[in-house]
């Protein structure tokens, strides 16, 4: 019976990536975008090898974890043949900026410049360049990390930081990533999504010769609405996986 229960699981993480391939293709075409311009990392954290290997089964490349610890054990156990990638997409301790260096493929989570720093050094000592998103808090919820951008009259304070992180020689940014508030209806995160569009062009505008290509945002809730407004990665769990497992 337990089996069973465990293959129609599986079966079903395959027909859940599917439906959210076709929504997030009939979500860019809406708005006259191609769907290759969008990448899918399935967050995994917290679900079990099983499902991962099930989504993969499925056509999934990109995985998303929070904790580093619990991702390297997943990393070890699932070879990179698949040509698979592992994205950092929770906040980073100082201390386990050297586990997320020498781990992970991709690091959306770039909060401060402290960190940035932090996993520079790590770099630095595994001969790596890893590329990496700024997180911005669009929202100023004090629960979530990010440089502070929910001001836009403000926005010009956080160049001397952004301008250190570029400077960094062992991280390569790629763009912008940012987690707004949670809402019932997903249409209320499209300003905050528009928001993340706009903070990205102030960017490119103030500082030249950065690459400010992609945009992660948008999560199982509100992806559509966030391709819809230019999402480059949007990062979907539940929606594939399931209900998340209590640690």
């Amino acid at each position: 019976m337990e089996s069973a229960v465990q293959a129609e699981k599986l079966q079903a993480i395959g027909h859940n990536l599917l439906c959210v391939n076709e929504k997030i293709a009939q979500a860019a075409r809406c708005v006259g975008r191609k769907p290759v311009e969008v990448q899918l990392v399935v967050v995994s954290k917290l679900h079990s090898l099983e499902s991962i290997r099930a989504a993969i089964l499925g056509g999934a490349r990109k995985f998303g974890e929070n904790y580093a610890e619990e991702a390297i054990l997943k990393i070890d156990q699932v070879p990179h043949e698949h040509g698979l990638e592992w994205h950092m997409i929770g906040h980073i301790q100082s201390r386990k900026a050297h586990l997320v260096a020498d781990h992970f493929d991709m690091v959306q989570s770039v909060d401060s410049l402290k960190i940035a720093e932090r996993i520079n050094s790590a770099c630095e000592g595994c001969s790596r360049h890893l590329p990496v998103l700024l997180e911005f808090n669009l929202g100023g919820e004090e629960s979530k990390y990010g440089w502070n951008a929910q001001n836009e009259d403000r926005w010009s304070e956080l160049l001397p930081d952004i301008g250190q992180v570029l400077a960094l020689a062992n991280l390569q940014v790629k763009g912008l990533m940012t987690m707004p508030p949670l809402f019932d209806n997903p249409e209320m995160t499209r300003p905050f999504f528009r928001q993340l569009v706009k903070l990205r062009d102030f960017l490119r505008i103030s500082i030249s010769g950065a690459d400010w290509k992609e945009l992660s945002m948008g999560t199982s809730s509100d992806y559509g609405v966030a391709v819809q407004e230019g999402a480059t990665i949007v990062r979907v769990g539940q929606a594939i996986l399931g209900p998340r497992p209590t640690r």
